[in-house]
Order: structure tokens, then sequence, then C-alpha cells
């Protein structure tokens, strides 16, 4: 899946993926992690989403990172913010109020670059990429981040057969085997959503768990 899909999928406005509201379960687990406030959160793949108002409201510093401009530019439009726009390396730099979006690829990120980082939101970038991607992403991850750093992942599973994606159906297993060499993995949440989820099953599912794990480096 290229860079161009996402740009696109922006450009044409189908952007299904997007929630208005803050993410219920960011809200609720991640207390848990206890990462020290003015710590830097990490949001990859971060669109325009919400959930990064809410992190700095409590306190942090947020950094995300986004492939389509007009995302990045809709988040602080949207959210009457007035941003400081520079060239960072491979990165068009977007930065207001303590939010930092680097226009660019994940793949381009640097340890510098998260050099401050004490964790990582992902609601909506693990299950964007196809299987071939995925492990290049998880170990990618770790190697950009601080040991220290810890993950708030969130997955869909569903009989893959049943939908294209994107959203991808990624399972435990997956997730474990991609993440094992670097962090352990346990469970926060698990409950089937399809009856909550009407355009899923319209799309033709039958099954449809949403789970919610914590990462914790080994």
């Amino acid at each position: 899946m290229e860079s161009d899909f996402w740009i696109e999928r922006w450009k044409e406005k189908q952007i299904g993926f997007h929630q208005d509201e803050v993410n219920t379960h960011l809200q609720e687990f991640w207390p848990q992690l206890n990462i020290p406030e003015g710590s830097t959160v990490f949001v990859p793949l971060c669109g325009k989403s919400s959930d990064m108002l809410w992190l700095r409201a409590q306190g942090y510093q947020v950094l995300g990172v986004e492939l389509s401009p007009i995302a990045v530019r809709e988040f602080f439009d949207e959210n009457d913010l007035v941003p400081t726009v520079t060239e960072e390396g491979k990165f068009e730099r977007w930065e207001s109020d303590g939010l930092v979006l680097l226009c660019g690829n994940f793949f381009d990120l640097t340890a510098t670059d998260l050099i401050d980082c004490g964790g990582v939101f992902d609601r909506a970038s693990l299950i964007a990429l196809p299987p071939e991607m995925r492990d290049d992403y998880a170990q990618h991850m770790a190697c950009i981040l601080p040991e220290a750093a810890q993950i708030l992942l969130i997955t869909m599973e569903y009989p893959q057969e049943e939908m294209q994606g994107p959203p991808f159906s990624v399972h435990e297993p997956e997730v474990k085997s991609l993440y094992d060499r670097h962090y352990q993995a346990s469970v926060l949440f698990d409950l089937n959503i399809l009856a909550e989820n009407p355009r899923f099953e319209d799309r033709g599912l039958t099954q449809l768990q949403e789970k919610v794990y914590r990462l914790i480096a080994k």
C-alpha cells in the first residue's frame, strides 16, 4: 500500500476511519500507563484526530506524523490553531501550543525525532497497514522509540475474507509476534462490537472484535 493511497483517500474525502469524538479507550486506559505529565506522546498516522487534543489537555506534548497535507491543514484549521510551519529534514513541521504534526512518511522518522517520547497511542496505524508492511512498521517503531516508552494499541479482528481493508484484521497472535522481540503485550479490553457498528455489517462482516493492548518494553 503506497503513500499515494492515503493521500488520495484524504483528497477524495474517503475518511470513514476518522472519528470526530475522542476515543473512549484512550480516555479509559491511558491513565493505566502512568506516563508522566509533560512527556511527549506520539500518534502515528494521526490524520486530524481529536485524540491529540485530549492528550494535550492532559498536560502532554503531542507529536503526530501524517502523510496527507490536507489532514494536517484541516487539523489546525478546524481547531482554530495557528501553526508555525517549517521544514525539518524530510518533513514539514506544523506546530502550535504543544502540538506538533510532521507531514511526511512514518518510515522517515528517526530516534532523534522521538527522543522525548514517553508513550504511543496507535488507534488507526497498525490496522491501516496490509500484512506485508506490518513487520517493518513494528520493527521501525521499536527502533525509534526510547526503551521506556509504552504503547497503547487498538486493533480489530474479523474474518479478513469478508471485507477488504483497511481497516485490516490483526489477530492477537500476530500482534504478539510482531512486537515480541521488544515488548510484552497484555490485553486490556476485548469485545465484539459488530452490533454497534452497522456500517461494517453493511460491508459483509459477521464478526468484529475490538481489542486494546498495553505494550511494555521487555
